[in-house]
């Protein structure tokens, strides 16, 4: 039972997931039907990404990239900086919480040379910051996040599309977090890393970029998607075949689970209907509201089996990943790594995350009223 309990806690998105589709079945019982409720492209692209990511981030060229560019700054305000611009960067193409798993690690360690006196208020500070920049940095691309690729597919938007509805916001998150360092990380001096980390097996670094332009050539629909799975599994048994245990299963199952009870959802015309009178017009706060609540990428499954209008959708989902910490489960990774270490202070974090996150979301639906 304990560990039963534990798997709950661990995976609550999915269990709820699963606990919808298993109630709606009872009302729409499974059938043939049900493979036409998932969106194979989607799943195939996401497994894809994600094992492709792994690889590059096992050769520790994102390590190396960081303390390369560190080692030319020497100040806490200039590392800072520096930290949340990669993060805004890097989520375009690696996703934000893979970004975060790579950078929270590396800036704990870089800031334990800090005075202790200083350490607390400048660590949660900065990785509030960093969060906050992959999230924001990572609606700019439709792989920067999993709502981004399903929505990118589900409504069919082109790139010029996408970019048009987006980049007002990426344009003022990036404002906004260069702001927040100038203003809130102090001009202090600290060591750059003193170990340079090499990049392992640059041959087998290659070939992964390669691969993720695979990638990229199936997310702008030039490529099937099922040959691009051919083509990753092939590949990856022969680089590294621990890298199949590196994705997301539970993420992918949670895609699942949500298509069968958006898809059920459909086949109740009563239920659908009243949802869809009342979502019309107030696509995007109800998506901002509801990623509250359920986190932005099942309020992205959720809400486009009752609306067309996707534009909406895709920023309200996006903005919505500001807000409680459970907004964008990528949030809880810094989270998570923070809690762990030593001296840490919990609900600090919580309150400056919150306030921060709040202020955010706050100026990006203001310029949506404006535009």
């Amino acid at each position: 039972m304990k560990q039963i309990l534990q798997f709950v806690r661990r995976e609550a998105v999915l269990c709820i997931a699963g606990a919808l589709a298993i109630g709606s079945a009872f009302v729409v019982p499974p059938s043939g039907a049900y493979l036409d409720y998932i969106d194979f492209r989607v799943l195939i692209l996401l497994l894809c990404l994600m094992l492709t990511v792994a690889g590059i981030r096992q050769t520790g060229a994102f390590t190396a990239l960081c303390q390369g560019l560190l080692r030319r700054v020497h100040s806490v305000r200039m590392v800072g900086l520096l930290l949340v611009l990669l993060c805004f960067f890097l989520s375009m193409l690696l996703t934000n919480d893979v970004t975060l798993v790579t950078l929270v690690p590396f800036t704990l360690l870089l800031l334990e040379g800090i005075p202790r006196q200083d350490a607390d208020r400048i660590t949660i500070r900065l990785l509030v910051l960093e969060t906050a920049a992959a999230n924001l940095g990572s609606m700019l691309t439709p792989m920067g996040n999993p709502q981004n690729l399903y929505l990118y597919n589900r409504y069919g938007f082109s790139m010029g599309t996408f970019l048009s509805a987006i980049a007002p916001y990426s344009v003022l998150s990036l404002a906004l977090l260069a702001g927040s360092c100038l203003l809130f990380l102090p001009v202090q001096p600290i060591d750059p890393p003193k170990a340079q980390s090499r990049i392992q097996s640059p041959g087998r670094l290659g070939a992964y970029c390669l691969l993720f332009g695979v990638n990229l050539l199936t997310v702008l629909r030039i490529l099937n998607p099922w040959i691009l799975l051919w083509v990753i599994c092939i590949a990856l048994l022969l680089l590294d075949r621990s890298l199949f245990r590196k994705a997301d299963y539970s993420l992918l199952l949670t895609f699942v689970f949500f298509f069968i009870f958006v898809g059920n959802m459909g086949n109740i015309p009563a239920l659908s209907g009243a949802l869809q009178r009342f979502l019309q017009g107030r696509e995007l706060l109800t998506a901002v509201l509801a990623s509250q609540v359920i986190s932005n990428v099942p309020a992205a499954i959720l809400l486009s089996g009752l609306s067309e209008n996707g534009r909406a959708l895709l920023i309200g989902t996006n903005l919505g990943g500001l807000g409680t910490l459970i907004a964008s489960m990528a949030s809880l990774i810094t989270y998570k790594l923070y809690a762990a270490a030593p001296g840490s202070q919990p609900k600090r974090y919580m309150g400056v995350f919150t306030l921060c996150n709040l202020a955010y979301l706050a100026a990006l639906l203001l310029l949506y009223a404006f535009i």
